[in-house]
């Protein structure tokens, strides 16, 4: 029975390990360096001087579905209406390094 339950345990963890969040490896310091140079224009603070309600506060992020490393990547690479298109100009591992920023900021409270 021991070895039965070692053995279930065993998996659970390598499953576990195999498809954790890669987000959690992400440099939220890079991250910040990453967003003063390339976000910080619009989105300084957390603000959007575009259009002010999308901002990157936490209720905002939940309220338009971007509470998530995920989404944040997705939007910053993809661009939507009026925020471009970073895909090009910006490495995947940068991205995902500003979306663990942007995410612990929010979670701060900018």
């Amino acid at each position: 029975m021991k070895k039965i339950l070692a053995v279930i345990l065993l998996g659970i963890t390598i499953f576990t390990l195999a498809f954790s969040n890669p987000a959690l490896a992400a440099d939220t310091a890079n991250g910040a360096k990453v967003f003063s140079a390339n976000c910080a224009s619009c989105h300084a603070g957390g603000k959007n001087l575009v259009q002010a309600n999308k901002n990157l506060k936490k209720d905002a992020l939940e309220k338009y579905g971007l509470y998530s490393a995920e989404a944040i990547i997705s939007q910053v690479t993809n661009g939507k209406n009026a925020m471009p298109a970073f895909k090009g100009r910006l490495k995947s591992d940068q991205i995902e390094d500003v979306a663990a920023y942007v995410l612990e900021q929010a979670d701060k409270g900018w």
